[in-house]
């Protein structure tokens, strides 16, 4: 736990990354593992993860990312992406995983299935799209974990406009909506902001125990 807390004290998030520094296909496959293996609710994992290489695509997204360099800049660039309007599809598709997994009926868990189905189905799309947006941001914890752990840097970002990714990515005809942008890789020996002390509230302030 020493070294998890020291890690956390090493990140932050990285104004200028180098590069020429990219992440090994070994890393990002650890970093893959991380975000599958992230809490959802209801173990759904209702969103896709885009991991942009292609630098015409970045350079796309740059202009409605605010400009930001790390989109262009950085060894990788994460879109992760919910799904908008749950449907019962969704669900029998991750019934189905469950039985597979486990060597189980669908039958089994017919109960678990239509209980699911009458609390989410029924919501309005746009609350519906609120919750799964939300289930990325618990994937997102996993990543930045992760990340520190193997000394690598991300910059979660949510100063884009989610429209246009959409648009450049190709999302909206697959039901998806780009709730957040995560920027992988090493930080720039340059990037003074790896220097400033962390800023946090102190505990007694943060903490209320009743």
């Amino acid at each position: 736990m020493t070294n998890f807390i020291e890690n956390q004290k090493w990140r932050y998030a990285t104004k200028k990354f180098d590069a020429n520094k990219k992440v090994s296909a070994s890393d990002l496959e650890t970093l893959k593992d991380a975000i599958q293996l992230s809490s959802s609710s209801y173990g759904l994992q209702l969103y896709k993860v885009f991991i942009i290489e292609n630098p015409e695509v970045r350079a796309q997204l740059q202009p409605v990312s605010w400009g930001q360099s790390q989109i262009v800049e950085a060894s990788h660039l994460l879109v992760f992406a919910n799904v908008v309007d749950v449907q019962e599809k969704h669900i029998d598709e991750y019934v189905q995983n469950i039985a597979q997994t486990r060597g189980i009926s669908t039958e089994d868990l017919k109960g678990y299935s239509d209980f699911m189905k009458s609390k989410i189905v029924p919501l309005p799309v746009e609350q519906k799209a609120v919750w799964t947006s939300k289930q990325t941001y618990l994937a997102l914890g996993n990543l930045l974990n992760a990340a520190a752990e193997l000394k690598i840097d991300v910059t979660p970002m949510e100063g884009f406009e989610p429209e246009k990714y959409n648009e450049i990515l190709g999302l909206n005809a697959l039901g998806l909506n780009a709730s957040l942008v995560a920027a992988v890789g090493y930080r720039h020996e340059d990037d003074a902001t790896q220097h400033y002390a962390k800023v946090r509230k102190p505990k007694q302030e943060l903490f209320i125990t009743i």
